[in-house]
Order: structure tokens, then C-alpha cells, then sequence
């Protein structure tokens, strides 16, 4: 799993695997345990390492990389919706959705499918009544924890 990486982080969620495309970042990703680290080798992943880790520290931080959201153009839209919401607060999926003239559900697709959690926060998108899905259950695994953790990292914002 680690191979289709450039790299692959540790943080305090565990693995990230980080991915570039011609010069910009395309691709965050939560890993299992099971992942093994790789350092990055170019400047932006090198760059992408040191401001995840300055966003660990500090929730407040807020990321100045390069990247490209690849993804329809309503996914697009939703990231753009998700990027907008201030570190310490959340909105549901029916807001989200309200403001796109859409439904919940595929505003929940959109973030399932988010090319750059934590750069673009989908942790901050929760459903109605809890906190929803996150990482679209990826590899089968529940990623709820790693939400959680998420959130009550950005409680000091």
C-alpha cells in the first residue's frame, strides 16, 4: 500500500501517505499501522511534512502548499465549502448541502472522497445528529477515531 506514495509521514494519527503530481500535492492519505514510513525526497513533500507537523502542533496553523483537487465539479465545490469552515468549527452535511442547492448524501460522497483531508478539513463536516462518516471507511477500517481526535485537536482554536 505504502508504494503508491512519495511518502510516507508519521503523525499523531498515524501514517500519512503523501503523494505529488508534477510540482504540486495531490494526495493526502490516512494510512493503517501496517504502513511504513518513507522521508520525502522533493521540496514540497519535505515543505508538506514540516506544515503537517506545524498543524499538529497548532491547529490554528494554516497550510500555504501547492495542490491540485482532482474530482468533478461539484466535489470541487463541496472542497471549496469544506476549505472555508474556520479551524474550531463544524457544519453538517444538510448546510453544506443547502448552500450547493444539493442533498446531504452526495455531499457526504464529496467528502469521502477528499483528496487532502486535513489540508482541506472534512473532519469539520458532521452529520445532523453525531459526527457522521469519515474517509469513507477505507480499507474496510473505522476511521472514526482519527475524526474524533481530529475535532478535539481544534477544540483550542
Amino acid at each position: 500500500m505504502t508504494e503508491n506514495f512519495d511518502a510516507v509521514i508519521a503523525s499523531p494519527v498515524g501514517f500519512l501517505g503523501l503523494q505529488e503530481t508534477a510540482g504540486v500535492l495531490t494526495r493526502i492519505e490516512f494510512l493503517g499501522p501496517q504502513a511504513v514510513a518513507r522521508a520525502p525526497q522533493s521540496a514540497l513533500l519535505q515543505e508538506t511534512g514540516r506544515q503537517l507537523a506545524a498543524w499538529f502542533a497548532d491547529p490554528a496553523f494554516e497550510f500555504s502548499l501547492p495542490y491540485r483537487l482532482e474530482g468533478t465539479e461539484f466535489r470541487r465545490k463541496v472542497w471549496l465549502q469544506i476549505a472555508a469552515i474556520p479551524c474550531g468549527e463544524v457544519k453538517t452535511y444538510t448546510e453544506i448541502a443547502n448552500a450547493l442547492d444539493s442533498a446531504p448524501r452526495p455531499v457526504g460522497g464529496a467528502c469521502g472522497a477528499n483528496p487532502l483531508p486535513l489540508v482541506i478539513p472534512c473532519h469539520r463536516v458532521v452529520a445532523a445528529q453525531g459526527l457522521g462518516g469519515f474517509n469513507a471507511k477505507r480499507g474496510g477500517q473505522d476511521w472514526l477515531p482519527i475524526k474524533r481526535w481530529l475535532l478535539d485537536h481544534e477544540r483550542s482554536c
